[in-house]
């Protein structure tokens, strides 16, 4: 599909955060009457695959819509948040699995709809955008709807869907305390809101043991199919490729094109939840979807642009917008893998926002990063102010120091890079939103 001209619908998006709430307030209450004062679309939507999780969700909505996409079928996805422009999170499928950003006029046209449906009433921007995605998916055909919790999962304005196809919980960490509950057992009910009576459930690789049997128990509860990573399928790396395995029998394939080991998990996820939704798989697309798979900001490689060119000659930098401790660890366990086979000093660039914990995402890079720049985040004013970043970083045993922005953190690194040394990694991370800064200051916002 064309790419859209971008503009109209981003102005009618800053006059409603003008007038609602812009933070969280979890229920199902508003979004319901909303959706009922628009005709209820969300009853007239294609099958849909519903993926909650406190990391790997965004990418295993990757490779389920890579997967259905390879397999010829039209898919509309909804995520969030958005790294450079709104229009991000409203992915419309096309024939032949072809797909595109919405069109802008298409977007603001539906968005001054839902405003003028919802009439004054105190919804949330996040439930206005939902309900604009369901008015989209419903009145717009394809053949399935990939739909991303936005937080939590219970009460998340995506979970008005009654009957899914299928309901995906993916890894369960500590995250967004403040409204899921301090432990890793009360986030995972949460979690497990998103799932129904009778609707197949796949569980995708968890760190906690409490966290699953919690998302177990539920499953159980509700009378759901279950399929869990570990028991009743799985992958792994052999021989340069990636072999997944559940009772239908073994897949032999390439690895993912979205790096790190992590991956393998979510892509078994992925192969899961697309079979349990009813939808058949010949591995002829499996392999295709394991090379087209992309997702922005997630170990993403910056190879061209502004950035790029900014940093010293013969640089990698990647970009991932992983924020919590459990996305600290898989980053770091992925480019300690990069160092084991191209060693390279490694730099970080790291911009966070006040809701996450610093020190638990920088201990997983003691000992393999170099040195940290620490910035603010374009945008939003609640960013940790980069002293009180840079701090939290020397707290994890690393060397630290705040920056005014990513290009004075690459300058910074011009300086410090010796030329008997191989040139540097650049890790830029720490918050989606920061590396939605990053790829607009580079001049590649995702397509």
């Amino acid at each position: 599909m064309d790419n859209p001209s971008f503009g109209a619908a981003e102005r009618v998006i800053e006059h409603l955060m003008q007038l609602h709430p812009k933070g969280f307030d979890l229920s199902l209450d508003r979004i319901r009457v909303l959706l009922e004062k628009l005709g209820n679309p969300h009853l007239s939507l294609p099958p849909v695959i519903h993926i909650a999780g406190t990391n790997g969700k965004g990418s295993t909505t990757a490779f389920c819509r890579a997967l259905l996409e390879a397999s010829g079928l039209s898919v509309h996805v909804h995520s969030s948040p958005h790294l450079v422009r709104w229009h991000e999170r409203f992915r419309i499928g096309g024939p032949g699995g072809a797909s595109g950003y919405v069109d802008d006029q298409l977007l603001a046209e539906t968005l001054r709809r839902v405003e003028a449906a919802n009439e004054g009433a105190k919804a949330t921007v996040f439930e206005m955008l939902t309900a604009a995605a369901f008015v989209l998916f419903a009145e717009i055909p394809a053949d399935v709807v990939i739909l991303e919790v936005g937080l939590g999962g219970r009460y998340d304005a995506t979970n008005i869907i009654d009957k899914p196809a299928v309901s995906v919980v993916m890894p369960i960490s500590l995250d967004h305390q403040a409204y899921l509950g301090d432990r890793v057992e009360l986030i995972a009910a949460e979690k497990a809101g998103i799932m129904k009576p009778g609707v197949p459930v796949v569980i995708g690789q968890q760190e906690y043991e409490a966290a699953e049997e919690v998302l177990i128990a539920s499953a159980d509860r509700l009378g759901c199919p279950l399929h869990v990573y570990g028991q009743d399928f799985s992958a792994h790396e052999e021989h340069g490729r990636l072999v997944y395995q559940d009772g239908d029998g073994l897949m032999d394939l390439p690895l993912p094109a979205l790096p790190g080991r992590h991956q393998y998990a979510n892509a078994a996820a992925a192969i899961s939840a697309v079979k349990a939704a009813g939808f058949a798989l010949e591995e002829k697309a499996v392999e295709t979807a394991m090379g087209s798979v992309f997702w922005p900001a997630r170990l993403q490689r910056l190879t061209t642009g502004d950035l790029v060119t900014a940093a010293p000659a013969g640089s990698e930098i990647w970009l991932d917008g992983g924020h919590n401790p459990g996305a600290g660890e898989v980053i770091a366990e992925a480019l300690a893998g990069f160092e084991e086979r191209d060693p390279r000093p490694l730099y970080l660039v790291i911009g966070m926002i006040n809701t996450k914990d610093p020190f638990g995402f920088f201990e997983h890079f003691a000992g393999l990063a170099t040195y940290v720049y620490c910035a603010p985040i374009r945008g939003t004013e609640a960013f940790i102010d980069p002293v009180a970043l840079a701090s939290s970083a020397a707290d994890a045993g690393l060397s630290a120091e705040p920056v005014s922005s990513i290009g004075e953190a690459l300058a910074a690194i011009c300086m410090r890079a010796r030329a008997d040394q191989p040139p540097p990694r650049i890790l830029i991370g720490g918050s989606l939103y920061f590396a939605g800064n990053a790829l607009a200051d580079n001049g590649t916002p995702p397509l």
